[in-house]
């Protein structure tokens, strides 16, 4: 028992000191946190994770509703919560995450997506001195997504060494 649980810990602190072969190119003359594009060596394994929607910010508010689900800000907080915790679980973390694809509906028939919120969200997982690796990624403006209100999902492609 205790050779297994060394050999876990010996495995878990390789994984966490090794790093891919990843290059990001910044946008030039820009601080904008986003890379224009991420190269991968062809060495470096790819994970592709599922989209990903919030959990309901009010689960005792009426069904669906923006109480329920919350704005896109905290819509956006909550995904990027639930992706840290799937990434951990598979030994990954958002500096690994190589591209990323938001799918955000506007808050009002009608309207525009609410991409100011969903940037406050997403500058505290990304472009931060402590994890300053930032992926390619686009944004998008959809009709719906799987459940009335939600206003926000995201998948990511990730390099895993």
């Amino acid at each position: 028992m205790r050779k297994l649980a060394a050999t876990t810990l010996l495995l878990s602190t390789a994984a966490i000191g090794a790093q891919a072969d990843v290059t990001r190119h910044p946008l030039p003359g820009s601080d904008f946190p986003i890379s224009q594009a991420v190269e991968v060596s062809a060495d470096t394994n790819i994970v592709y994770h599922s989209g990903m929607t919030p959990r309901p910010a009010n689960p005792d508010a009426e069904r669906y509703s923006s109480a329920f689900w919350g704005d896109t800000e905290a819509q956006t907080l909550s995904v990027f919560n639930r992706l840290e915790e799937s990434l951990k679980a598979k030994g990954l973390g958002f500096g690994d995450v190589v591209k990323m694809q938001i799918y955000l509906v506007a808050p009002e028939a009608g309207g525009a997506m609410d991409f100011q919120g969903m940037m406050k969200a997403y500058r505290k997982f990304f472009g931060t001195e402590a994890q300053p690796n930032l992926p390619a990624r686009s944004a998008f403006q959809v009709a719906g997504l799987a459940a009335p209100g939600m206003l926000v999902e995201i998948e990511v492609v990730l390099a895993r060494p």
